[in-house]
């Protein structure tokens, strides 16, 4: 399905809202101005599998032009507007873009990206003025009511975050079907967090519209006639008030948005009626056992998470019930086949620790331009088993758990230590906002493990925080693993969806 079909049977239903402003976006709206624009995509030239480029903020009519890519036989490359010019630019050339659509409330920055995007011969503005763009708005008005001639779906093609890198563009192959024919990965993630039993959700998501999951979730539920209710930026008691205003019954979030809201006073926390929420997804990042537990305590047993990635390689899912068994588990495959491996390939027993590959019956992605890469996400002898570098271990039933990046694992004296374990322990410290745990040069035990740690407005950071977080590890972690040193950092670099930027890390201070 996709908004056609609803602004068919209900035309003035509220496909989009934004949050903080009340501003409405009907189905009728989003299928008239995608409609429109794809339109004009296709007499401008583009054909099915060509790009358009998107750099936006949170505003509703990035949904009409996501719209517009899936019902043409486009991909869709939505650009993180947190970018330098000539970072966005770069994406823009390497993704091949043949139109290019910004939002004028990115100011300076969305001219100056558009001044760098001389291959894109079609660039459109919405919101106001920005040099070098013509108007989305003037652009749709001349658009007739003749559709494209085939509705051919379309699909993302966004780029990696860059943790580990420069950016490159996951490709996934184009579905095979028309937008408006059943979709198996739609119905799959309906099949988990939606209960079409009931009316249309009506989900919040708080999270950049550039990054996969929130762009991906939000036109799942425009697909099945749902309600997204957008914040332009998370705030953690504007989150509540608008779960409470909008009746929100559906959610997205990642870990550092949990720890953000349980940090709010009692007061504040309970002073909202969340009585509507009914789902509260999570994923995008791992979440400490202590965070997960305390939120099931204040939310109840209504989280629902997922293990997956941009790439697509694989899909697990656990619920509140399934987790309180498990505690850390990221759930069992729904979309894949699950794989531990060593590094020579071979598949490991349960509780063994390894790279995690999932196998489907081709390879989902490819890394555009990059054959090294893609490759190297290849297992060595089953090419349709993929992986994104993670690793973890199975238990005895099949549910994954998570250790880390292997780029990030620290080896001091011959024993692999995992810093996600340990800033899991630390992540709900009083005297921690924030923490990051790399591994240094130690001359004799090749590693040693270092913490870096963001402090709360209220502690002091220095040799007597060190000494409390280092005792208060004793007894949670084993005694290897607590940081021989800690430093401490005004801000730890992540991106604006939870990610933490641990190379940055380790180049100040490792």
């Amino acid at each position: 399905m996709y908004p056609g079909t609803f602004a068919r049977t209900h035309p003035g239903r509220i496909a989009a809202v934004m949050a903080r402003t009340g501003e409405q976006l009907s189905y009728a709206e989003l299928d008239d101005r995608s409609r429109r624009l794809s339109r004009l995509l296709y007499d401008a030239g583009l054909r099915r599998g060509d790009v358009i480029a998107l750099f936006t903020d949170n505003s509703l009519p990035a949904f009409a032009v996501y719209w517009a890519a899936h019902r043409s036989g486009l991909y869709l490359t939505a650009i993180n507007s947190h970018l330098t010019a000539d970072e966005a630019g770069y994406i823009i050339a390497d993704s091949g873009a043949r139109a290019l659509v910004v939002s004028a409330g990115l100011g300076d920055l969305a001219a100056a990206v558009t001044a760098g995007a001389t291959a894109a011969k079609t660039r459109l503005a919405y919101g106001g003025t920005v040099a070098g763009c013509d108007s989305y708005e003037a652009a749709l008005e001349t658009v007739g009511d003749e559709d494209v001639p085939e509705l051919w779906s379309g699909t993302t093609m966004l780029y990696s975050s860059g943790t580990t890198g420069r950016p490159k563009g996951v490709r996934p192959p184009l579905p095979e079907h028309k937008v408006d024919e059943q979709d198996v990965a739609l119905t799959m993630l309906a099949r988990f967090f939606f209960d079409f039993n009931d009316e249309p959700p009506v989900y919040l998501s708080p999270a950049p519209l550039y990054h996969a999951a929130p762009l991906r979730w939000c036109g799942t539920v425009q697909a099945v006639g749902g309600t997204v209710v957008l914040m332009d930026r998370f705030d953690p008691a504007r989150a509540l008030e608008a779960i409470e205003r909008y009746r929100v019954t559906h959610s997205q979030w990642v870990p550092t948005h949990f720890v953000r809201m349980l940090r709010l006073p009692d007061e504040e926390r309970q002073r909202y009626d969340l009585s509507s929420h009914r789902v509260a997804v999570h994923a995008a990042a791992p979440c400490p056992v202590d965070v997960k537990r305390a939120m099931i305590d204040w939310w109840g047993p209504i989280l629902r998470e997922y293990y997956s990635s941009t790439e697509g390689s694989g899909f697990t899912f656990i619920d509140s019930a399934q987790w309180a068994d498990r505690p850390g588990s990221v759930g069992k495959p729904v979309l894949g086949v699950l794989r531990i491996c060593d590094p020579d390939g071979t598949e490991l027993p349960p509780g063994e620790v390894g790279t995690v590959y999932f196998e489907q019956e081709q390879a989902p992605f490819e890394y555009l331009h990059d054959s090294e890469k893609t490759q190297a996400s290849r297992h060595p002898i089953h090419p349709n088993w993929t992986t994104v570098g993670d690793m973890g271990y199975a238990d005895e039933d099949g549910f994954l758990y998570l250790t880390d990046r292997k780029a990030f694992m620290i080896i001091s004296g011959g024993v692999n230590i995992y810093p996600q374990e340990i800033e899991s322990a630390l992540a709900l410290h009083p005297a921690v906002t924030d923490v990051a745990v790399i591994g240094v040069p130690n001359p004799e035990m090749g590693e040693e493990v270092k913490a870096v740690v963001q402090p709360s407005p209220d502690a002091e950071p220095g040799d007597k925080l060190a000494a409390e977080l280092a005792a208060y590890l004793r007894g949670r972690i084993a005694g290897f693993k607590i940081p021989r040193s800690f430093a401490f950092a005004d801000e730890l670099p992540r991106t604006p969806t939870g990610k933490l930027l641990k190379n940055e890390v380790k180049k100040t201070y490792g």
